[in-house]
């Protein structure tokens, strides 16, 4: 089981949306846009020529932001092996209130232990994009300060050398792979990736209730007018809300005895579902 971290509203963060750090002037935009948390992206978003740029963005507009708004906030930093990888690691050490840190291209715990001896306490959230990676994932899962998984199938698919259709059938075993070792870690729902047409609203919703029936809770997000697609996409539908409802009546009804709705015997596991389904209709969208 990892170590636990501190408490974060990251736990619970439904939508996860990236802003190029060296595009400060977006910070805002991306924290007013109703995402649950924010990706300031010291990796793929930002040109090898800007690095530099995009540390010095983030560390300037750090002091102008508030203490609600550094906790939703991520940083996630360059691979490990990578030339900017240390001073990435440096630039953390100054984001006092930080939510997290994405580790990009996780496939160790050895990367993890760097963050934790230089940030200690703050959660972490790993990227699973490559076959390595998924075959350490339970100790990655159990690494300290991990506080969720996440998703990066564009690159897995690269590294395997994958031709997924549409659907993306074949991602299957690795989304499964990864919310089953989040739950024997006891980790918070795990992340899926993101879905690349940012103007087809029916395809992020298609994506993102596949990602809600795997078992996943959030979603990664690449253009703000994604956000709202992937918290409905997570919403239960008026359908489920109406039976979540009627199950927890009738077992208000019932006072502890044996039950059915809709014909069907209602026990524990049910209840827990409707349960989780009313909570998350609870959740602003």
């Amino acid at each position: 089981m990892s170590t636990p971290v501190q408490p974060s509203g990251l736990a619970s963060a439904r939508s996860f949306l990236f802003v190029p750090g060296q595009r400060p002037e977006r910070f805002g935009k991306a924290l007013a846009s109703g995402a649950d948390a924010v990706i300031l992206d010291l990796e793929d978003a930002v040109p090898l020529t800007s690095k530099d740029d995009a540390r010095t963005a983030i560390a300037m507009a750090w002091t102008n932001l508030t203490g609600p708004e550094r906790a939703r906030l991520l940083v996630r930093i360059n691979p490990a092996g990578t030339p900017w990888h240390a001073q990435d690691l440096a630039l953390l050490q100054q984001l006092v209130g930080l939510g997290a840190v994405m580790l990009p291209k996780a496939e160790s715990s050895r990367a993890i232990a760097d963050i934790v001896r230089v940030c200690p306490g703050l959660p972490v959230l790993p990227l699973l994009e490559s076959a390595e990676g998924f075959a350490q994932l339970d100790d990655i899962a159990r690494a300290p300060q991990v506080l969720r998984l996440g998703l990066g199938h564009i690159d897995l698919q690269a590294d395997i050398g994958m031709a997924c259709g549409p659907d993306e059938a074949e991602l299957a075993p690795a989304r499964w792979a990864l919310v089953t070792v989040t739950r024997r870690a006891r980790l918070a729902p795990a992340v899926d990736g993101v879905t690349t047409a940012t103007n087809d609203a029916s395809a992020l919703l298609r994506d993102t209730q596949r990602s809600r029936r795997f078992g996943f809770g959030a979603k990664l997000c690449i253009h703000p007018n994604q956000v709202a697609g992937v918290h409905q996409g997570f919403a239960p539908t008026e359908t489920e809300r109406d039976w979540a409802e009627r199950v927890l009546a009738a077992e208000a009804e019932a006072g502890g005895g044996a039950f059915s709705v809709d014909g069907k015997m209602v026990d524990a596991p049910v209840l827990a579902l409707a349960r989780q389904w009313l909570a998350r209709a609870a959740s602003p969208v």
